[in-house]
């Protein structure tokens, strides 16, 4: 198989980690090992003494019996435990997808949902978002004149990335309607839940053959344990996948597994503080949009800790995001890095410093008047 670049990726590993000031990342805030061991009683002792032998292969079943919890239809055995989102997307497209194939995915979406598609020898249409005066837009009746005799699955991403748009429980009964009637399968990611008040529930609640994706990373914002899952009522289909997965991770790290049963344990903690952060954040984002709305299009998001601004001077965001760091350090990322036209770069909320970077933003601005 060969694939193309990751570029966010790419982006990310020249700068993620040299630029002080991370204003774009779509993970939430982190914490020390010591504080997520505080959420129970005696839970430090119990980790210490935890065998590091081989794991079961679907994953520990502590872990997938926590998971299942959050879910109203989902079973212990629904749940397949992967290294991170990345291992779950790769595996998923790899069973459900063979050369010839045709996949509808919302756009934009992080890429590799759709870049595996295309190395596995696929074809993809886009179901677009669109810009309205009002943020973000799309139309669920656009997919039943994307679909075609090979059409196999339609990808999702709510709340999406790097949008911040979310489909309403009306939308989510749409699509599955839509997937029901032609037979296909459902890709829901849904690494954002639990970061908003009233969510719809996860696909694999809706649809039968709805395969939901979810990982440490974003809303639970421990991403170093590089744990994820997909959740299904689909329990055959979640057989062949542990097959493929066998090909890579066979099981995963037992450390990360019986931290990250904590934190489902304890999810509510976690959401809550993440959702404080980013409500904040959202407050002095909404003062410094108002104050420049001659230079920018303010998309604020929906749901998650992302949003999809745009840039309504002659600057390319390419370059507006390059000057950015170049003169302050902070670090957004520009439309390209997702294959989306119009002059747009992401935005993050879910970190404690965002008031520090939109300082400097702010002053980025004032001293340039954007003309770079």
């Amino acid at each position: 198989m060969k694939i193309n670049t990751f570029k966010l990726e790419l982006y990310f590993g020249e700068h993620e980690f040299s630029a002080p000031y991370l204003m774009c990342c779509s993970d939430c805030e982190s914490m020390p090992l010591d504080e997520l061991l505080a959420f129970e009683p005696g839970a430090e002792e119990k980790f210490k003494k935890s065998w590091l032998g081989y794991s079961e292969a679907p994953g520990d079943p502590e872990l997938l019996a926590e998971i299942s919890k959050t879910y109203r239809h989902i079973s212990e055995r629904g749940v397949l435990e992967f290294a991170g989102a990345q291992e779950a997307i790769f595996n998923f497209m790899n069973t459900a997808l063979e050369k010839g194939d045709h996949m509808i995915t919302m756009f934009p979406a992080y890429q590799s949902t759709y870049e595996i598609c295309r190395a596995i020898g696929c074809e993809v249409s886009n179901w677009e978002l669109t810009q309205t005066d009002d943020g973000w837009a799309i139309d669920t009746d656009e997919i039943e004149r994307l679909i075609k005799p090979n059409t196999k699955v339609i990808a999702v991403c709510s709340p999406n990335n790097p949008t911040g748009y979310r489909l309403s429980a009306e939308q989510a009964g749409d699509i599955a309607g839509i997937a029901r009637k032609h037979g296909l399968m459902v890709f829901s990611d849904e690494v954002y839940r639990g970061l908003s008040e009233n969510e719809p529930d996860s696909f694999a609640d809706v649809y039968e053959n709805a395969f939901s994706l979810n990982v440490m990373s974003k809303a639970y914002g421990l991403a170093g344990l590089r744990i994820g899952w997909i959740a299904s009522q689909n329990e055959a289909f979640l057989g062949e996948m542990l097959n493929f997965k066998y090909y890579n991770s066979i099981c995963g790290a037992v450390p990360s597994q019986k931290l990250a049963a904590i934190a489902v344990k304890h999810r509510e903690k976690l959401f809550a503080k993440n959702r404080k952060i980013i409500s904040d954040n959202l407050l002095l984002s909404d003062k410094f949009f108002e104050k420049h709305g001659e230079l920018f299009q303010y998309n604020r998001p929906m749901a998650g800790p992302i949003a999809f601004h745009r840039l309504k001077t002659g600057v390319s965001s390419k370059d507006f995001c390059e000057d950015l760091i170049r003169r302050k350090g902070v670090l957004l990322a520009y439309g390209e890095l997702f294959d989306k036209e119009g002059n747009y770069f992401r935005m993050g909320y879910g970190r404690k410093n965002f008031k520090e970077c939109l300082d400097l933003l702010a002053e980025y601005v004032d001293e340039t008047c954007m003309k770079i």
